[in-house]
């Protein structure tokens, strides 16, 4: 079983997407970086482009981000806030061991 941990997505509107993901890779303005279980505390600036993430049961999601936001990882918890709401999200094929890490 793979580790994961809670990630909750958040506009000034509402709750976008709350769940326990595998990774989620987001964009922000050094480049995209990425996060796993056990991630050490971290606060980003996030930038327009794709927030992917791989939930605990081995679906991916892609949000395409349009606005800017901030991301904060403390103790296996991470909260995106955005300004303005992500296109909804697209689910590509479920992952397979061979295509994630």
């Amino acid at each position: 079983m793979e580790k994961i941990f809670n990630l909750n997505i958040f506009t000034p509107e509402s709750l976008v997407y709350s769940g326990k993901i595998v990774s989620l890779v987001a964009p922000s303005s050094k480049g995209y970086l990425g996060a796993l279980t056990n991630h050490d505390n971290l606060i980003s600036d996030i930038s327009r482009g794709k927030i992917t993430l791989k939930e605990a049961d081995g679906s991916i999601k892609v949000f395409n981000s349009r606005g800017k936001g901030f991301l904060e990882i403390s103790q296996n918890n991470a909260e995106l806030l955005l300004d303005s709401p992500p296109a909804p999200p697209s689910c590509p094929a479920r992952a397979s061991a061979s295509r994630w890490p």
